[in-house]
Parts: structure tokens; sequence; C-alpha cells
């Protein structure tokens, strides 16, 4: 019959009524495999077990023994001290990884001024709760805290931290788009808001746990680009972003619309003024060139001199003038005819390709996909300006400075 007590890993059966103990080699009795003596034995060692301990050398010794049906014996512990030191807790752990097949990960802490922090701690304390168990109640620790702690960890505990990582993924995943630096741009901002309020929109099935937690986020969350001028330049910014150009309302459209006419009436009364301010600068040199200029052009037949008016007719008439507004209408439409692009796509170079296509819509584009959806780009372009600027280089020049940060930047 198997030996099933936890002492028969510190002792080797010598015979049916006596056991050598793998500690200090003594032969202890134990007749008909009683484990009394071998557990007082154990006690003298500062090891004491109890029926409802476990740790991570019993998932050992039942893995070895089914390989191989023999004895395996935990390691000693160190003969100055019972607990267990920096190298081997971490053995401890890495032991607990291998048997429970977790990766070998490091526990996350939670940080105060690091964004998701807490989501990041509770999402891998619950990957490697088997493992974390498993070390923590090894019995080679001094005091058993860690295990003790783990025992007040309820079922409802563990659910509510499931509920809790699931809830916040979200925020981690937005937290992320918005704060990368390629292709965070303010036309993702809305579309990002909008599936936070669909997944902390609270329902009949949640627990008050998970309706608490909604409540708060999205009380915080509905407070933020409330500002009617900040909403409806983010919502410009999302229809000129190919990516979620359809999630926005028609009266965006109608708005850029009017933007647009408005830019172009200004371009072409910029133009205009100066083409007046040469003429008028204009001297006598450049009349007689534009004289000798006229007199050189081709001469017209007689045929053309003689239906020269309906020729002007023939041409108005397959080639009619369209109206400034009439050019933005069909390009608006014809951009909005265009399929969706995936989220992939990097909405500047996607109208960079596009400029000779719609040419109107991409120079506006490029005025507001220029804006970054958050300030973290910003940040971190001063942290590469502190690291390159530092006390031993403090006798850079600024334009040389500026290159190295710009290089850095986008190289």
């Amino acid at each position: 019959m198997p030996k099933r007590s936890k002492v028969w890993l510190h002792f080797a059966q010598v015979d049916t009524n006596r056991a050598r103990c793998s500690i200090c080699q003594k032969v202890v009795l134990a007749k008909d495999g009683n484990t009394s003596n071998l557990a007082k034995h154990l006690i003298m060692h500062k090891i004491n077990l109890r029926s409802d301990s476990c740790s991570v050398f019993d998932c050992k010794a039942k893995k070895a023994k089914k390989d191989d049906g023999t004895s395996v014996t935990r390691p000693p512990p160190s003969s100055t001290s019972n607990s267990l030191s920096a190298s081997d807790r971490d053995s401890a752990g890495s032991l607990a990884n291998n048997i429970t097949g977790l990766p070998e990960h490091s526990v996350i802490l939670d940080v105060k001024t690091r964004w998701n922090s807490l989501y990041l701690m509770m999402e891998r304390f619950l990957e490697m709760f088997p493992a974390i168990q498993a070390a923590c109640m090894d019995p080679r620790l001094k005091k058993s805290m860690e295990k003790e702690r783990l025992d007040r960890i309820s079922c409802d505990d563990f659910r509510k931290a499931e509920e809790f990582v699931k809830l916040m993924k979200i925020m981690y995943q937005s937290t992320v788009c918005i704060s990368s630096g390629n292709n965070a741009t303010l036309g993702q901002i809305i579309p990002i808001i909008k599936k936070l309020q669909d997944q902390f929109r609270v329902t009949a099935d949640d627990s008050f746990f998970s309706n608490a937690i909604k409540e708060k986020v999205w009380d915080d969350l509905s407070k933020r680009y409330q500002g009617e001028g900040i909403q409806e330049f983010l919502e410009e910014g999302t229809a000129l972003d190919p990516r979620f150009k359809g999630k926005v309302e028609d009266a965006v459209w109608y708005r850029l619309e009017e933007e647009l006419i408005d830019r172009a009436s200004h371009q072409n009364r910029g133009e205009t003024a100066q083409a007046q301010q040469q003429v008028d600068d204009g001297d006598s040199s450049c009349d007689e060139a534009s004289s000798a200029a006229t007199e050189k052009l081709t001469k017209l037949s007689a045929l053309e001199e003689l239906f020269m008016d309906e020729d002007i007719e023939v041409g108005e008439r397959n080639y009619p003038i369209a109206s400034q507004r009439d050019k933005v209408k069909e390009e608006i439409r014809h951009y909005r005819g265009l399929p969706s692009t995936l989220s992939t796509v990097d909405p500047v170079t996607w109208w960079w390709d596009m400029r000779g296509t719609l040419p109107a819509l991409s120079s506006l584009a490029a005025r507001y996909l220029c804006v970054q959806a958050s300030a973290t780009p910003s940040e971190r372009t001063f942290s590469t300006a502190g690291d390159t600027i530092s006390q031993e280089r403090a006798c850079l020049l600024p334009d040389k400075a500026d290159m190295l940060i710009f290089l850095k930047k986008n190289c």
C-alpha cells in the first residue's frame, strides 16, 4: 500500500518497523508504518507537519512516485535558519511554476503613479494563483503568514477578482491604444468612448460588485470631452479618419462641407489679391513681354474664326464649370462611398496616398489628424530630451539637441 503521509517525504523505510531520517540519518521506530514517532522526530528539526498542509514537494513526490515508483525526500532546511533565503524562494517559485505548468512570471504590485497597475496586478495574481499558493504553503517557510492570508481568500473574493479583471480589461486596452506612438490620433477617441460606454452599461444580470464598478467608472468617464467645441472637433476628426468614418452622423459631414467651402473661398480671395498685386506692381517691360508673347500665338484658321461662337457654346456644354460647393459635395460623397480601412492602417499615410483623388479633404485631414489622442507621445519626447541633454552633455547647442531628439523619435 503506498505511503500517503507527508512524513514519508523526510524518511526512507528500512523495514516494517523502522525508518531512516533523511535529515540526520537517524533510524526511528515506526512499528507497522505508524508515523507518530516520525512526526515527533521532525519537530526536533523544527518541521511541524499538519494534516491540511500542502507544499510543492508533495506534488513533486507524487509525480516522481508515479514515474518510477521510488520514494522522494524533501531537501533538508538550512542548519542556521528555518526560513527560506532569497535564492531558495526563487527556486521554490520556479519549482511551483514547473509543477503547475505555468510560465515563470514575477508578481506585479499596484503603483498609484502607474496607469492600470491595479488591473495588471490582479490579472497576474489570478494567472499565477496556483503557483503562489503552492510556493506559500512550502513547509520550509518560517511563518505561515502567507498561507494564512491565502486561506482568508474566499470563493467570493476570487469571483470578485475575476469580475474586476474582466470589466477593466477594456480600460487597459483603451489606455494602450491612445498612448501608443503609432496611429494614435484624435480620430479614435470617440469610437473608444462608445466602446467603453457599451462595456460599462449597467444590466440586470450584473452583480452588486460589478454594478458598483460600472457606475463608478462611467461616472468619471462621462465627464470627459464634454465641451461643445471639443465634442465637435473630435467628431470631425473621427469623420476624417478612414478607419472610423462610418461612426459619425450626417450633421458632421455638413460641418465639414461648410468648412471646406470657407477654406476654398479664402484661398481664392488670397490668390486673386496676389494676382492683383502683381498686376499693380508690374512695369512696362512686363507689358511688352506679354504683348510679344500674344503676337506669337498661333493664328486661327478661317474656319475657326468663322465658327468661333459655336465652338465656345459646344465647349461650355461638354465641360460645364462646376461650382465650388458642387466640387466639395462630390469629393465628400466619393470619400464616404469608399470602404472603411482596417484599424491597423495609418490614417496619415492613407490620406497621403489619396491626395491626388481627394485633394481638398486630404488637406483638411492633415490639420485634424496631426493632433495626438493623448499627451503621452509628448511626455515620451520630454523623456528623450532628458536622456539626450544629460549632465555630461550639457554643452550641446540647441540645434544639435533638436536634431538628436528628432533622429531618436523618427528613425
